[in-house]
């Protein structure tokens, strides 16, 4: 969608285009649980919700199932700091009020990744 807008926009002489890519979930790679928590306390963020929040990114465990046959319970697979990606849309999120009344701006939105683009004409 975002290389629509901007190659329709460049068929006009005279015409560039700006583009901000963003993607949250790698914002969250390197966090560090216990370090997090003790930033959201600090926030006044509840207890309970910082433990949670410490918890979920924390020893995550996966199984497997396959129609009836469910494997043991592990360790998974994926690096625990992964695991907040799914925890970026709730700490981060991009509510659909987030708009432009600008024709020349569009912002897209996709899960954790945003994109902004700025359609320039010669002269704006």
């Amino acid at each position: 969608m975002a290389l629509h807008i901007i190659l329709q926009h460049l068929d006009s002489p005279e015409t560039y285009a700006k583009i901000f890519f963003v993607d949250f979930s790698s914002a969250f790679n390197s966090i560090i649980p216990a370090l997090l928590q003790d930033k959201l306390s600090q926030l006044n963020v509840p207890d309970s919700t910082c433990r949670w929040i410490t918890d979920f990114l924390s020893d995550r465990r996966q199984h497997v199932r396959l129609g009836k046959h469910v494997s043991d319970c592990g360790p998974s697979a994926l690096d625990p700091h992964k695991a907040v990606s799914s925890l970026s849309s709730a700490l981060l999120p991009l509510p659909n009020s987030c708009t432009s009344s600008r024709q020349s701006v569009k912002l897209l939105k996709f899960a954790d990744d945003a994109t902004l683009i700025g359609l320039i004409s010669d002269g704006g």
